[in-house]
This record gives structure tokens, sequence and C-alpha cells, in this order.
């Protein structure tokens, strides 16, 4: 199987630290192992990989519960990180 043969529910491995690195500065989603999801702009990242999120939206079960602006969410908390498309961010905002 070549690699661009991988069916679309597998993923691949990606090296975190450049993964962050490069979603530092754009709109991404992370979801808790608590459930709850975050959406927000990537401020920064620690060596530890505590991630700091600007204008952050709260989604608990799917639905919008609220504006937090500043987080900090500490690395043992997150299930998954993911970069929101730009086509998806301008739909939000004409929502909005």
């Amino acid at each position: 199987m070549e690699l661009l043969d991988v069916p679309k529910t597998c993923t691949i491995p990606v090296n975190p630290k450049p993964f962050l690195n490069n979603l530092t500065g754009k709109t991404v989603i992370v979801k808790l192992k608590w459930g709850m999801e975050y959406k927000g702009f990537l401020a920064s990242v620690d060596s530890y990989m505590n991630l700091q999120l600007g204008n952050t939206e709260e989604y608990i079960d799917g639905q919008f519960t609220g504006n937090l602006g500043e987080i900090l969410i500490r690395c043992n908390n997150v299930l998954y990180l993911r970069g929101v498309p730009e086509d998806e961010e301008i739909e939000d905002a004409d929502r909005e």
C-alpha cells in the first residue's frame, strides 16, 4: 500500500512540536479528555506543550456556551488539537 492509498479514516502520525509550531498564530480546536471543546487563536505553546488560546469560545456537547477570551490549557488535559480550515472560519464569520 502506498502512502497515497491510505484510507480517509486513517491518521498519519505527525511529530507534535513542528505541528504545534505550524499552528501557532492560527485558529484551532482543542478537545479535552472531559469532552469540552475550545476554539480559539493559538497564541503560544511552551516546552511542555501547554497551550495559550486567545479569543476562545467554549463548546460543551457541541453547543456554544460562551466566549472566554484568553485561556491556558494544561497539556495533560488535551485529548486532541486540530487546525480549523480557513473556509470553516469564513463560514463562522458569516453566521455572526
